[in-house]
């Protein structure tokens, strides 16, 4: 959405202590452990952009919490599974070979949004080293969030998703859908989805760059609207207003554990 547009459907700009109002009545509180997905256009005018938002998020979270976002980037990954656009298949050689190698410090997100990519440059901010779908974290588990992030079942039980969910935190959808609710995926392996498919991205290994094939389980993204809603209609996601911004607030363990449930009855 264009600035013009934004400014037209924005009453009054939206300030630090505005947003952090907002968040502080959309459920957040100081000490919460939230992951949170988010779209900077939805807010409508804030002043200060990004910067103004994450200030606000830890301003109520405080460093006792942890702010969790995910900093996936998907192009560091094979390009003959590339599409919109794909590439050429002589590419594909070229490409595995020459692609940079997954920094945590460098390696920018991609149509993660412009408040995820300040996240992942702020201050005491750390990062996971998967190269395709790593997370971010911020306060006094952050590192114990990201650490051991493994290759394979990225999504799993030895990923960041796991354990935010041992630490019960929760879950904002910030302006977006439940299709951005990337947590659902931890139910996609607790249901034993067993569909593989071979993947590769360029990482550094013993201080070299190289091209690492893994394996993974083919994700399915196309359910977890309908999750989502069904999710909803059990009275556990406390839907408010933050800016101009709908948000959803719930709990991760009682999403996964009801998106584990569904998945077995709906989508085998």
């Amino acid at each position: 959405m264009s600035e013009s547009k934004v400014i037209l459907r924005t009453l009054s700009p939206h300030t630090r202590q505005s947003l952090a109002t907002d968040l502080l009545n959309a459920g957040l509180t100081s000490g919460i452990s939230v992951i949170v997905h988010s779209s900077l256009s939805s807010l409508g005018w804030v002043c200060g952009g990004s910067v103004t938002v994450v200030q606000a998020l830890m301003d109520v979270i405080a460093p006792d919490g942890n702010l969790v976002m995910p900093t996936h980037s998907g192009d560091l990954s094979d390009p003959a599974m590339w599409e919109n656009p794909a590439v050429p298949k002589e590419w594909w050689s070229i490409i595995r070979e020459t692609m940079p190698a997954f920094d945590h410090k460098v390696t920018p997100t991609r149509e993660m949004g412009r408040i995820v990519e300040t996240f992942r440059t702020w201050e005491n901010v750390v990062r996971s080293s998967h190269p395709h779908v790593s997370f971010a974290g911020w306060g006094k588990d952050a590192q114990n969030i990201i650490s051991d992030h493994s290759l394979e079942n990225s999504l799993g039980e030895n990923s960041p998703l796991a354990r935010i969910y041992d630490l019960n935190a929760w879950v904002l959808l910030l302006g977006v859908g439940y299709d951005s609710c990337t947590s659902f995926h931890l139910a996609e392996y607790r249901v034993g989805r067993e569909q593989r498919i071979n993947k590769g991205a360029p990482i550094l290994a013993a201080g070299k760059r190289v091209w690492k094939w893994y394996t993974d389980i083919e994700f399915d993204t196309d359910c977890f609207v309908k999750i989502g809603e069904a999710f909803e209609k059990t009275g556990q996601v406390k839907v408010s207003t933050v800016g101009a911004a709908q948000t959803k607030l719930f709990n991760i363990r009682n999403a996964v554990d009801f998106a584990v449930s569904w998945l077995k009855v709906n989508h085998q």
